[in-house]
């Protein structure tokens, strides 16, 4: 899978996705990042890639030209294959583990990365196929929103982890918040691991497991918690024989 990160500022960009466990994915050519410097594409002999917004108002939009040059030179090098278009903003739909999913599904996923005031509709209009929010907050820029959209989406691909197990029984992605884990030393501080970790029962340690997950979930959220347990109800007690 392949990701193109539009941005006035690749160098944040590289800074995060080219350390760690994405870092050696890309390295190994598991996938591919790749960010693209927005102002590179610009006509303006001062390198100007913004400009005040009609209609007045505080702060500057980022302009037409040189984020669409900079896209058609991006699709240019991609050729044929499913792609999609992210713009990252606060007016989008929420990102989330689903979504994350939905978008593996693509060989090429484009992100585009807004600063200043934002970007002239103009582009979103001719480019964009979805606006996709990580919060209702409001950050500078859309590096770090990218960011997090690719680290989330690449751990989803085949070869990023050793093992599918990896992403599919931590937390949020069972539908459930993770039990808590536990490491050597066994005590630490007066405070002990739990005696069936230690037991070697794996059926037992399965059970604690998704019970500590129940509980967490059901204090911190109910939400996620209600809809786990509407898709997996209790199994009724068989009825002894008389």
């Amino acid at each position: 899978m392949r990701f193109d990160i539009l941005t006035l500022f690749p160098d944040v960009v590289r800074a995060v996705l080219d350390s760690s466990i994405i870092g050696r994915a890309s390295q190994s050519g598991i996938i591919t990042v790749k960010a693209h410097d927005i102002r590179d594409y610009t006509i303006d002999k001062h390198k100007k890639t913004d400009d005040t917004p009609y209609g007045g108002g505080k702060g500057m939009l980022m302009s037409t030209q040189p984020i669409c040059d900079c896209f058609d030179a991006v699709c240019r090098e991609l050729g044929e294959g499913s792609k999609k278009v992210i713009y990252a903003s606060p007016r989008g739909r929420i990102f989330n583990h689903e979504v994350a999913k939905e978008l593996s599904q693509y060989d090429n996923l484009i992100i585009l990365c807004g600063h200043y005031e934002g970007i002239d509709q103009r582009v979103i209009d001719e480019i964009v196929d979805e606006e996709i929010s990580i919060g209702d907050y409001v950050l500078t820029g859309g590096e770090i929103p990218a960011c997090i959209i690719v680290d989330a989406v690449s751990r989803l691909v085949d070869g990023v982890l050793s093992d599918k197990e990896c992403y599919e029984n931590e937390s949020i992605a069972s539908g459930l918040l993770e039990y808590p884990q536990y490491t050597k030393p066994r005590v630490f501080r007066g405070r002990e691991v739990p005696e069936v970790l230690l037991s070697g029962h794996h059926e037992n340690i399965e059970k604690w497991r998704l019970e500590k997950s129940l509980e967490i979930t059901k204090e911190r959220r109910p939400d996620l918690y209600e809809k786990y347990m509407l898709a997996h109800p209790p199994k009724p007690k068989k009825s002894k024989k008389k």
